[in-house]
């Protein structure tokens, strides 16, 4: 049976609260630390150029925007998206969490309506070949206990959920564990699809944490963080060489 309009209304709230808490105060937070230039790994041989290609001139201004720009709009924010995950799964899919070890959630697949097994990852890039070989190892493990207690389970009913992206987007990684250990890899739209039984679902997850954006707009933020950073000592230098 597929979610109805209370359960679904009741992962969006608990995912935006996620998203609230966990991504967007901590993105304000890491934020205002970029007024003190050593939260950077700067590359000197580059800056300028960047600087330039950004604003047409290497002032103290335009390194700033460079390097706080860079951090804030990718590498902070996707870095506390993962880092914060964990939280994401215990938040927001606390009533199908599981208790068997390697598993973060079961729940029954509303399109071919079998139990699923799942473990959970963040987007399509986001594991290694560690990973791998562990996801392997925790499957097998269920696999040879299904077997002892005659509990019939089939190899695609231990999958891997993804929670954004395209199939095409997986990396090699993702597509081993497909290829290799034969365990599906259900990923961004098909994944909470299968979910939710809504295929518009993922879009209205999406819509729903671009609308907590609008409480947070950072441009004054932004602009303090950048004047702030261009009058130290470092990024003076770094805009006079």
């Amino acid at each position: 049976m597929a979610f109805n309009d209370i359960q679904k209304k009741e992962i969006l709230a608990a995912a935006n609260k996620w998203f609230k808490g966990k991504i967007a105060l901590n993105h304000i937070k890491n934020t205002e630390k970029l007024i003190n230039p050593i939260k950077f790994k700067m590359n000197p041989f580059l800056v300028a150029y960047l600087a330039n290609f950004l604003t047409g001139n290497t002032d103290p201004l335009s390194v700033a925007k460079v390097l706080v720009y860079s951090r804030v709009l990718a590498t902070s924010i996707n870095t506390s998206f993962g880092q914060n995950f964990q939280y994401f799964t215990n938040e927001v899919f606390e009533s199908l969490g599981s208790t068997t070890k390697g598993i973060d959630i079961e729940f029954i697949d509303q399109v071919d309506n079998r139990k699923k097994y799942c473990q959970l990852k963040a987007g399509p890039s986001t594991i290694n070949s560690d990973d791998v070989v562990t996801i392997h190892h925790h499957f097998s493990a269920i696999r040879n206990l299904a077997r002892t207690n005659n509990l019939k389970l089939e190899v695609d009913d231990l999958i891997v959920g993804v929670l954004y992206g395209e199939k095409n987007e997986l990396s090699t990684h993702y597509k081993n564990i497909e290829k290799k250990h034969y365990y599906p890899v259900f990923v961004g739209q098909d994944f909470w699809h299968r979910l939710t039984g809504d295929n518009n679902f993922y879009f209205e997850l999406i819509k729903s944490f671009a609308g907590i954006a609008r409480e947070f707009d950072g441009t004054e933020l932004l602009e303090k963080t950048i004047n702030t950073l261009a009058k130290t000592e470092i990024i003076q230098k770094l805009a006079g060489l």
